[in-house]
């Protein structure tokens, strides 16, 4: 628990404080014997030619991890890592400071089942806040809409703002993420608490403008945990694991914006409309509070960068150097700003795999947060509820989320996971497999939403539509962001973030004109353009599937 709170910003903070008195790191401590190769780095290729006499004794595979190698600086313990050799140093003199050991404790992949789990419990609690803090503004709309005088398309717009502000945000903050000195604590800290602190004024703003401009800024510096939750969660779980992290935390935010409604549906009308924003504050001030007491930095970067400056002034060896600081030298600002802010860009606009699936991804989101717009038109005008009973009816989306994470779930228990353990990874279109399936959901929820809304039907018939629809589009996106980092790793994160502005800016324009639209066309022919769209999604998804591999042979951007 004491590693917890030290790596945590309480824990950086008390030891800046103290003078680095208090939650010690192993090379601050008096019985820590520094390795040799640190100290002197010239007997590196002694300890490279024991090493490797090891290995042509057939130990490399046993003994090494069994056995304690001896230097000059003391005992280095079990399974010393392969960097520890020659490959620590560089043709100019460079000491490259890595993990001691294999299975060394500071090495997020090397945290106990419990700190991981309490981790990715943290940034799914995180990320479910914030996207709940959208749609937890949708009961108020009719109140905000009489209170100011606007109309009520007018009024979502504050909806409307907050989803395109954390569709801008990770354009920004994942890049942010990647910088070592920064790690992921650095902007999941400063910009929660901002959004902690705007929550206030939000709620007790007194004009129409500044509501609009403070809930953009909640969704825009809300955004770090969509931009770098999944990267935080790739630093702590392995290739095989990851996926199941992921899940869970998809699940937050594919639940946030249908539970808010829920959340806000009873008290809105019994209190006020400002009361759907106190509740935001609600959920995000305690979440805050342990994030601040006890979310450690998950960047092996960072972690590595501060390592090698407690080295330094622990030996004096100003060239023991983490590799991110050997990067960080060559790198120019304007290569990092292009490959952060545009590169993202070109490959989506010249990769047709990539345009596919921002442009789908963006349809089935956009249709999900249009569902904001026509429950109150279906549930309130055509069946008779109220704004509580309305939010109960989002709980159909939790429960189309538990159907489908179980069934990816087991999926990935039941076939990938041993598929890949017995044949290695296949090409990357094979994870695509789920989605070939799936991908007929959209439209046949849609279509059954859509033409079954009426008073003579049972509300819950058109309920099972969006339950298919919510379904099925959880499954559609997991192979998604699957498929993006392995078919793309180097630019992953940039993807990540271009996807996500995809997804946001067309959803803010989906709520905006799906109201309108619904008036004009009716639900039936609404519903149904946005159904047809989503067909087009079927034929993108076999071309992807049967001739990806080919089309990415075709690009420079993509692994092959």
């Amino acid at each position: 628990m004491a590693g917890l709170i030290r790596d945590a910003p309480l824990g950086q903070i008390i030891r800046y404080l103290s003078a680095n008195k208090y939650f010690l790191y192993e090379e601050e401590r008096p019985d820590f014997k520094c390795p040799s190769s640190y100290v002197h780095p010239e007997k590196v290729k002694e300890s490279t030619a024991s090493f490797n006499a090891l290995e042509s004794a057939g130990d490399s595979s046993e003994g090494i991890g069994d056995e304690k190698v001896r230097m000059d600086g003391g005992e280095l313990g079990p399974k010393l890592a392969r960097t520890s050799t020659a490959d620590r140093l560089t043709a100019d003199g460079i000491v490259l400071v890595d993990w001691y050991t294999t299975d060394d404790p500071d090495n997020p992949q090397n945290w106990s089942p419990w700190k991981k789990h309490f981790v990715s419990l943290l940034i799914c609690l995180y990320t479910f806040v914030v996207y709940c803090g959208s749609a937890i503004y949708t009961p108020s709309t009719r109140f905000i809409a009489e209170h100011f005088g606007v109309s009520t398309i007018t009024a979502s717009l504050g909806l409307s703002l907050y989803v395109l502000g954390y569709g801008i945000g990770p354009l920004i903050f994942a890049p942010l993420s990647e910088i070592p000195t920064l790690g992921r604590n650095g902007p999941y800290i400063v910009t929660f608490a901002l959004f902690v602190i705007l929550t206030v004024p939000t709620a007790l703003v007194e004009n129409f403008a500044g509501l609009l401009v403070l809930r953009f800024l909640l969704g825009f510096i809300g955004s770090p945990c969509l931009a770098n939750g999944g990267a935080s969660l790739q630093d702590i779980y392995s290739l095989i694991k990851l996926p199941y992290a992921l899940i869970i935390w998809v699940s937050g935010a594919f639940c946030g914006p249908a539970l808010g409604p829920l959340l806000s549906g009873f008290s809105v009308p019994a209190e006020n409309w400002r009361w759907s924003l106190w509740e935001t504050l609600w959920m995000a001030g305690p979440v805050f509070l342990l994030f601040f007491i006890c979310l450690p930095e998950t960047s092996a970067s960072n972690i590595l960068l501060l390592r090698a400056q407690r080295l330094r002034r622990l030996t004096g060896n100003q060239n023991l150097k983490s590799q991110s600081e050997i990067d960080q030298a060559n790198m120019k600002v304007s290569t990092i700003a292009f490959e952060a802010l545009i590169k993202p860009w070109q490959i989506s606009i010249f990769d047709p795999a990539v345009a596919f699936t921002h442009v789908y991804s963006s349809i089935i989101y956009g249709i999900y947060y249009s569902f904001f717009e026509v429950f109150p038109l279906v549930y309130i005008d055509i069946y008779g509820m109220n704004l509580g009973e309305m939010g109960l009816v989002f709980l159909v989306a939790l429960i189309a989320c538990i159907i489908a994470a179980t069934t990816f779930a087991a999926y990935l228990w039941l076939y990938l996971v041993p598929d890949i353990m017995k044949r290695g990874l296949r090409a990357q279109e094979h994870r695509l497999v789920p989605a070939l399936f799936a991908v007929f959901g959209p439209p046949i929820g849609l279509f059954l939403f859509g033409w079954t809304a009426r008073q003579s039907i049972h509300w819950v018939v058109p309920t099972l539509g969006i339950l298919i629809f919510s379904g099925s589009q959880f499954i559609i996106l997991q192979c998604i962001f699957v498929y993006l980092p392995l078919s793309y790793p180097t630019y992953a994160a940039s993807l990540f973030a271009a996807n996500d502005f995809c997804r946001s800016a067309f959803a803010a324009g989906n709520i905006l004109f799906a109201t309108p639209m619904y008036l004009n066309l009716g639900i039936g022919r609404g519903i149904s353009l946005l159904g047809g769209l989503s067909v087009l999604g079927i034929v993108g998804m076999f071309i992807l599937y049967f001739y990806g591999a080919n089309l990415r042979a075709r690009s420079k951007f993509a692994l092959s």
